[in-house]
Formats: structure tokens, sequence, C-alpha cells
């Protein structure tokens, strides 16, 4: 039995228990919430995800894995879901006290003995195959539902590449899928910060040479060297909010993680100043390609 935390409540919004238990899966290490265990946990306090249905999938986990009467908080801004938090608690059965501080609600409950609807909720965020798209995916992970328009140009646009290659922030891995397709490729790493795209990446490519990482590109890990491509639709957001910092940690990582002259394939959105990030660090930076709101990049190391 241990108390639990699913992502970063905001520590100046709620109190959060000492040496709680983490299960978030945008947090590479942490444990899964859908393997824990029936009435395993005495409490859980969430920051409840923005999506409709991830964040009820989320709830129905937490009010499986919490013992009957455990305390459960759930919190979130109020343009982000959070408005919507006390209904669908209550929608499960929930007696429901609400509170607002900082633009967050903070809907605080218990488990009730039986909840209601929690196997329907969990079954609409479980991960699923699209048969339209021919992919496995999952709410909640970057466009879980459609090929990201960034990522179909560059589709359109990438070459063949050979050798050593990784893909940055590779989600479904619809990206390394079309690498894949060439033989001169030898190997293939595909890192993603959540965990719910690499194992949707790991039903969807289907290739001896390809290696799947659930790690955080702005740290450490994995050890990349000597590379002679990356692809990558670039992350400009965290938690919401655009972060250009983001992008710049994963350029910079690109750099490190590349031989000298290998290739860094990169789509980003038009408005995005990648030029002024890029030039600095690479040898070469080409502009192949600016249309529809996106452009992309061949970058020389």
């Amino acid at each position: 039995m241990t108390a639990a935390v699913y992502g970063k409540p905001p520590a100046d919004v709620v109190d959060l228990p000492a040496d709680a238990l983490q299960f978030s899966p945008l947090m590479p290490g942490t444990s899964a919430l859908e393997h824990q265990a029936q009435a395993s946990l005495t409490s859980m306090t969430m920051l409840a995800p923005p999506g409709t249905i991830e964040r009820r999938y989320a709830m129905a986990l937490t009010l499986h894995a919490l013992a009957p009467g455990a305390a459960f908080t759930a919190l979130a801004p109020k343009d982000r879901g959070g408005t919507r938090l006390r209904k669908e608690l209550e929608s499960f059965g929930c007696v429901v006290e609400e509170t607002a501080r900082r633009h967050h609600r903070i809907a605080i409950t218990t488990r009730p003995a039986a909840p209601i609807g929690i196997d329907q909720a969990i079954t609409d965020g479980a991960p699923r195959l699209l048969d339209d798209l021919g992919l496995w995916s999952q709410p909640g992970v970057f466009s879980w539902d459609r090929i990201d328009p960034g990522s179909a140009m560059l589709l359109q646009h990438l070459p063949p590449l050979t050798g050593r290659g990784a893909d940055f922030g590779c989600g479904l891995g619809v990206l390394s899928r079309a690498v894949l397709t060439s033989p001169a490729v030898t190997h293939m790493t595909l890192i993603d910060i959540d965990r719910r795209a690499v194992e949707c990446a790991q039903h969807n490519v289907f290739d001896p040479r390809a290696q799947f990482v659930w790690a955080d590109l702005r740290g450490t890990t994995p050890e990349l060297s000597g590379l002679d491509f990356i692809v990558m639709n670039a992350p400009f957001h965290d938690a919401g909010t655009e972060d250009k910092a983001l992008a710049l940690s994963f350029v910079k990582r690109a750099v490190t993680a590349l031989r000298q002259n290998g290739v860094c394939w990169l789509v980003a959105n038009r408005h995005l100043p990648y030029e002024s990030i890029m030039q600095p660090l690479f040898k070469r930076v080409g502009l192949k390609i600016e249309t529809g709101g996106y452009k992309i990049y061949e970058a020389i190391k």
C-alpha cells in the first residue's frame, strides 16, 4: 500500500505526499498505472490530463488502483479540463468537494466502494489499432488519431537514408517506418518522452534494426554518438505551453549525437526561428521547403 502522484501538481496549489510513487507516462522510469494492482494505493494526487478521453482513463485507472475509501485529489487548470473534473468524478460515483486556487480547479474525493463506469472509461482510453491509419495508438499520445501535418510533409521529402540513425520524439513511429524502408539503414533508435508512444511504436515498427527508448532527450540518456542521421518533428510545447528552449535542446542533442557530416532532417512550425537556433551549431543548414505552416530543414554537422 502506498501513496501516489500523477504528473507534476503545482506545490503552491496542493500539498504533495512525501515519497509518493509517480505514475506519469511522461516521466521516464516511473510506474505504469495500468499495471498497478487493484486496491493497492492509499491515496492519489493527480494533475489531470487536458484531453477528455485521456483524463477519464487516468482517473478510472486511479479508482481501480485505490483502496476503498482512499483519498483522491484531482486538479487541473480551469481552461485545461479543470471545470469538468467534478462532473466526471461524480459520473464514477464519487462524492466530490470542489475548490479553486491559482487558476486551478481542485476536486477532492474518496474512492467509492463500487465505482461506476470505470471499465468503459478504461476501454475508451486504452491503446487500439486505428484501422484507417493501420497504426496502434492511444488517446493522449501526440496526434494520436491522425498523421500530424508536419510529419506528413517530412515523409514526402525525406530522401533514402543510410547507416545508423535516430528518430527524436518518435511518437507512433511514423517517420521511422518510412526511414526503415531503405535497406541501407543499419540501425534506428526511436526515442520519446511518452511511454505510451514508445509502446505503440513497438507495435507499429516491426524491424530488427529498430531499438525503442523511453527517455527525455533533455537529459543525458540514451547515450548517442557517431550517428549518420537524425529525423525529427521538432517539439515546441511543454505541458501545453510554447517553449523554444525545448526545441533548442533537441537541436543541441542532435549536434552531439551526429558524426561529422552527419545529417539532421527536421520539420518545424513555420513561425518558429529554427534558423537562428541551428545555424551556429551546424556546418550547413538548408531550408528545403516552406509551405502550409511548416518548414523542412536539412542540417549538416
